[in-house]
């Protein structure tokens, strides 16, 4: 370990083209004095490197990755996590491909028809000269394929090895086998004068078609943080020494006052102090209704003003404000490694120097053992078996489709911090779920109001008589039970009689003075106290009692008069919600510090079976890791700062994002939207990623594990079958856009609550 403070940088990195490349730019930064940890993800094409200023730098880290080959371009400020620069130059190397993809195609294919010729007697004679063929194939072999070439005399300095050693070595074999053909054909008189330029030319050719499909597709995987970075306005209209200037975004400090009109998206975080207006925060919430803004209200960058016009004073500025606080997560998730990928990334550190031997074994075996013209057939084999190896499959397999499923989920308000919580993410198999604000609203609200001598709540003829009294007795109080009092009242729109001389007598209620008498609010303790018969009432206080409820006596001059019960209800979609885990064989927990009757009556609406009550909340990671000492993979859900300390515990940690940023900063997940349905959607979007990760990593393995031996001509002596280079240049194109475009279709999941799975897949 370093021995100061470490810093952590997120830096791009260009020249990177396959896994091999991933861990000698890995290698080279670990390698720097000072350097704690370095990650580099081969679909972000990024670094993020943790090391101690003190005894490095970033100029110390870019020569290490420069003498392994590659650059360290400048470390990215701010919250977004590409910028424009960074954008622009992702694009310049898509019209690079693609004008070499253009310039190759064009002179490859009468190379391909030239070498064609013995088979398609329809071709001018012009392409049957291989002195024709060298010419249009010399561009091919030394522009369009430059990059290879550049990268083999990197490794070649470095003692390394990647794909652009395949294919270098390979074409370059062809290529200058084609030359001495050509140049002195009176040597090769068993070969007829038969060149190979079609199979240099046109494996070049593919490989750039490759690379160009496959810089198209990875820029499409960063579409979901580009959309969120678009969010925040560029610039801000703030009020300066009296009048009203724009500004770039970037340039506004926290005091500022920035002025809204409609229409006009929040360039910062901040706090309303002028005007009022309407906002629509569904870009963070997922509500539909605009949010009324007063002075004192609080605003967020990316959200829309709707209607009126207002002055803000900026509290929040640059990356530490909530849109560029969701984008950070979004792009470490993103960038971050999923234990899934070690395997890919063990097997790559030696692929190439394996697949060299292979090929320098398939040479000297067809040499010595194959048949006339054996130097012909060892060739062709060892450029097949050179052309045909990927690499780039198993590099792309995992992070491709991290990026995709991440960015996904931010779109439906599930923030995946880390591709370790998305892979742990599928394996769960039991949900715990705190009660209060996770699974209910977190506020009591009151559900009945009876009088003396009514069997049902608020049917009796004074109810609102009831609710009246209670709530004018209330009134000014802040306790919650006594605010939602009073808010029923108002709900029913109830005239409050006047009261007076109110007295708090601690744990058991409240004392005032009505124009009838005194008024007595409060537990049974109260009454019996103060010598009020409530027997009438006993029996139903007693049931409500037992379904979770709180409940209060109310007596007028010595006389009950009624009771009210208060619960904290349960979110509309909880029961749903609970139903949806089961459906997919989760197992559903409660933890609350409630008392048993209270978190029973919870959990029998919820359709919970299991439940642990009054627990402390120092206690409840102790719960979490007794069922996982049962074998279970958990998940806890919750939003307080007493849940802190289970969510951390837990296997993944899921918090609410209307809960407390201690309960956010120990979670894995965050569900933005406050939505419980955002559990079940992070779940079946893990499950579904993983499950794609795996179909790639079946497909990179299977492919080169299948195809190498083929390639190298083991089905010959059986049924005379070998794989032409040209062929295996075509597949191995191919493969890697195959692996990318399968994680793409994680862009069209759609969450289904209501199915075992989910669309888009």
């Amino acid at each position: 370990m370093a021995e100061g403070q470490a810093t952590d940088i997120v830096a791009p990195v260009r020249g990177m083209h396959c896994a091999a490349c991933v861990g000698k730019v890995e290698r080279a930064l670990t390698s720097v004095p000072g350097v704690d940890q370095a990650s580099v993800n081969l679909a972000t094409e990024q670094a993020t490197v943790s090391f101690d200023p003190a005894l490095t730098s970033v100029d110390a880290l870019r020569a290490a990755v420069a003498a392994a080959g590659y650059e360290l371009a400048e470390p990215r400020t701010g919250a977004a996590p590409v910028d424009d620069a960074e954008q622009s130059a992702r694009e310049a190397e898509q019209r690079r491909q693609r004008n070499r993809l253009v310039v190759g195609a064009l002179l490859s294919t009468p190379v391909l028809l030239g070498g064609m010729s013995h088979l398609l007697p329809w071709v001018p004679a012009v392409l049957r000269d291989p002195w024709v063929l060298l010419a249009l194939t010399t561009p091919v072999q030394f522009w369009v394929g430059w990059q290879f070439h550049r990268g083999f005399l990197h490794d070649l300095r470095y003692l390394n090895a990647s794909m652009s050693t395949l294919v270098s070595v390979g074409t370059n074999a062809a290529y200058f086998f084609s030359v001495a053909v050509t140049l002195w054909p009176h040597a090769f008189p068993q070969h007829g004068a038969m060149t190979y330029f079609d199979v240099s030319a046109v494996v070049i050719t593919l490989v750039v078609l490759g690379r160009w499909l496959e810089a198209r597709a990875r820029g499409r995987t960063s579409e979901a943080i580009r959309r969120l970075v678009s969010l925040a306005p560029r610039t801000a209209r703030v009020v300066r020494d009296g009048a009203e200037v724009d500004v770039p975004t970037a340039d506004v400090r926290v005091g500022d006052f920035v002025r809204l009109r409609p229409g006009e998206r929040v360039p910062v975080d901040g706090v309303v102090t002028e005007g009022a207006s309407t906002i629509d925060e569904s870009m963070l919430t997922g509500e539909i209704l605009p949010v009324e803004k007063a002075p004192e209200s609080k605003v967020f960058a990316g959200t829309v003003n709707r209607t009126g016009s207002f002055v803000f004073r900026a509290a929040r500025v640059g990356s530490e404000t909530a849109l560029a606080r969701i984008v950070k997560l979004v792009a470490e998730a993103q960038g971050s490694r999923a234990p899934i990928q070690r395997l890919a990334d063990r097997v790559a550190a030696v692929f190439v120097p394996i697949v060299l031997g292979i090929a320098a074994l398939t040479f000297l075996a067809w040499w010595a053992f194959g048949p006339e013209p054996a130097a012909l057939y060892a060739l062709t084999n060892a450029v097949a078996v050179l052309v045909i190896a990927c690499p780039c499959a198993m590099g792309l397999a995992t992070p491709t489709a991290i990026m995709v499923g991440a960015g996904r989920g931010a779109e439906y308000g599930v923030l995946i911090k880390s591709a370790a919580a998305l892979e742990l993410l599928q394996g769960v198999d039991t949900v715990v779920f705190d009660k209060t604000g996770t699974l209910t609203v977190g506020r009591p609200a009151v559900t009945d109001v009876i009088p003396v001598g009514s069997t049902s709540a608020e049917a009796g003829p004074g109810s609102d008589d009831v609710l009246a009294l209670a709530a004018a007795a209330e009134q000014g109080s802040e306790h919650p039970l006594g605010e939602a009092i009073v808010a029923r009242a108002k709900e029913r729109g109830v005239a409050l009689p006047p009261v007076s001389e109110f007295a708090t007598v601690p744990g058991q209620g409240i004392d005032a003075m009505a124009a009838d008498g005194r008024v007595l609010l409060g537990n049974r303790t109260l009454m019996d106290a103060r010598g009020v018969d409530v027997g009438a009432l006993a029996p139903r206080a007693q049931a409500l009692a037992a379904e979770g409820k709180t409940v209060v006596y109310l007596a007028l001059g010595g006389r009950a008069l009624g009771l009210l019960a208060a619960a904290d209800r349960l979110k509309p979609d909880a029961a749903d919600v609970v139903a949806a885990l089961k459906r997919r064989g989760i197992a559903v927990v409660m933890l609350t510090g409630d008392t048993q009757p209270t978190a029973e009556a919870i959990a029998r609406q919820a359709g919970i079976d299991r439940v642990r009550a009054e627990v402390l909340p120092e206690d409840k990671a102790s719960e979490i890791a007794r069922l996982q000492a049962e074998g279970r993979r958990v998940a806890m859900v919750g939003d307080g700062i007493n849940d802190a300390p289970a969510l951390a515990r837990a296997t993944v940690g899921i918090a609410m994002g209307s809960g407390t940023d201690v309960a956010i900063e120990a979670a894995d997940v965050t569900l933005l939207r406050g939505d419980l349905h955002g559990v079940v959607a992070a779940i079946d979007l893990s499950r579904r990623t993983i499950r794609i990760i795996k179909e790639n990593l079946a497909w990179a393995f299977g492919y080169n594990v299948v195809l190498i031996p083929v390639a190298a001509g083991v089905l010959y002596p059986f049924w005379g079958v070998l794989l032409s280079p040209i062929l295996a240049g075509a597949a191995m194109a191919f493969s890697s856009v195959s692996v990318v475009t399968n994680s793409l279709r994680l862009k069209r999941w759609q969450y289904v609550s209501t199915k075992e799975t989910f669309d888009g897949g």
